[in-house]
């Protein structure tokens, strides 16, 4: 794990120190650099995010949680982490206007999400409540 993320790190740097260097030149072409290599990094953690995905399942089923909660939890994560990252690209863009949007918009599906789960939790803690 802490070679990989050196890896990414370096890529990382790499990638920035070349992004200066060459926005002063073109910085469309720097923009696509810095995109570019961030979508590379996050293939680059594909494989970490199955490997975590698989591990969750595993300890769902062994603790007989019911999947469909598993299911969106992974889903609400997913919107958290795409919505974060459109949200940074948007940003580097300059349109920090459009990533605020964005951001609300991942908020809001998190929560419709949300319901369902959290409907649950306030119907077990009322039955657990002396009538």
């Amino acid at each position: 794990m802490a070679i990989e993320i050196i890896k990414i790190v370096t890529i990382a740097l790499v990638a920035t120190f070349l992004a200066l260097i060459v926005k002063e030149q073109k910085p469309n072409l720097a923009f696509l650099l810095i995109v570019f290599v961030g979508c590379s990094i996050f293939l680059f953690l594909a494989d970490k995010i199955y490997e975590i995905i698989l591990m969750l399942e595993k300890i769902a089923v062994n603790a007989n949680v019911n999947t469909v909660y598993l299911e969106t939890i992974l889903k609400i994560i997913g919107i958290a982490y795409i919505a974060e990252f459109a949200s940074q690209i948007t940003k580097d863009a300059g349109q920090g206007s459009l990533a605020s949007k964005i951001e609300l918009s991942g908020k809001i599906l998190i929560l419709a999400m949300a319901i369902p789960i959290l409907t649950v939790i306030i119907e077990t803690i009322i039955q657990m409540l002396p009538s």
